[in-house]
């Protein structure tokens, strides 16, 4: 059995919402599993919606960079939120989100081993490390990500709470979209969906939504069972699916409703084809 410890009652709370000593009680009979733990308390109807995460674990913050040929992402942690706000940090930061965007590396270890534009005797992991030396607090690259610009795809960003949050949305169909990308970007940040629709849930994700909605109906008639757990299971995709959630601006329309109406507007097109939501410490 897996030891149940405050840090775990903690995390379990934050991600459901549930009452601390509920969540001591489901995680001991879960042996301290807390997935299983969280699927228990939703069966028995007292945690309905549940964060993918707790709190974030680490500071620091999440740079982005735009070029001509690209967008690049690049996460680098600190030890506390103060460093992740000095200046010497956000140059740094900045500096290589920028180089990210115009050298488009192919992985990560690639990016810290090429020369920095901020000194060109000093790899990007160099640079890294005077700027430890410096501020005396370990400070990493975590990871980058880098999206190709392209003459049929618009890239809109959104970067919330000074780099704590940011998210991509990527339209294919036509250039020129940025705008409504980054609108729906906006959207992301707030409404944290998990897929983009419900084509992409993994069929065991959606087998546990029905084996819950089940559980939660059970002594029903059949045919009342079979009409409650349909319209559970696409609650959930009206919650967890972007194409399917209520826009933020205005929730006579979902997201899909959106794209569409703006394609018909311009003549062309539009497909929502990808977003991105990072988090820092995620």
């Amino acid at each position: 059995m897996a030891q149940v410890t405050a840090a775990l009652i903690k995390d379990l709370r934050e991600r459901t919402g549930v009452g601390m000593g509920k969540c001591k009680e489901a995680l001991e009979e879960a042996n301290g599993d807390i997935d299983l733990a969280i699927s228990n308390l939703r069966k028995a109807g007292m945690a309905s919606a549940v964060k993918k995460e707790g709190r974030e674990a680490k500071e620091g913050t999440i740079g982005v960079g735009i070029s001509d040929t690209a967008v690049g992402l690049v996460e680098v942690n600190a030890e506390t939120d103060f460093v992740a706000k000095n200046d010497r940090f956000k140059q740094f930061v900045e500096s290589i989100s920028s180089d990210l965007a115009k050298t488009t590396p192919p992985s990560l270890d690639a990016f810290l081993q090429q020369n920095s534009s901020s000194d060109s005797s000093l790899t990007v992991d160099q640079h890294r490390a005077t700027l430890v030396q410096t501020i005396g607090e370990n400070i990493q690259v975590k990871r980058i990500l880098v999206l190709p610009k392209d003459p049929k795809r618009s890239i809109g960003v959104y970067s919330h709470l000074g780099g704590k949050i940011v998210t991509v949305v990527e339209i294919t169909g036509s250039s020129g979209e940025e705008a409504l990308a980054k609108d729906i970007a906006m959207h992301v940040a707030a409404a944290a969906p998990d897929y983009l629709s419900p084509e992409q849930v993994p069929q065991e994700i959606v087998e546990n939504e029905r084996e819950i909605a089940k559980v939660q109906v059970k002594g029903k008639p059949e045919f009342v069972i079979d009409k409650i757990v349909e319209g559970k299971v696409n609650s959930f995709y009206d919650t967890s699916c972007l194409t399917r959630q209520k826009y933020i601006k205005d929730d006579s329309m979902t997201i899909a409703a959106l794209v569409e109406k703006r394609g018909k507007e311009k003549g062309q097109p539009l497909v929502l084809a990808n977003f991105i939501r990072w988090s820092v410490g995620q």
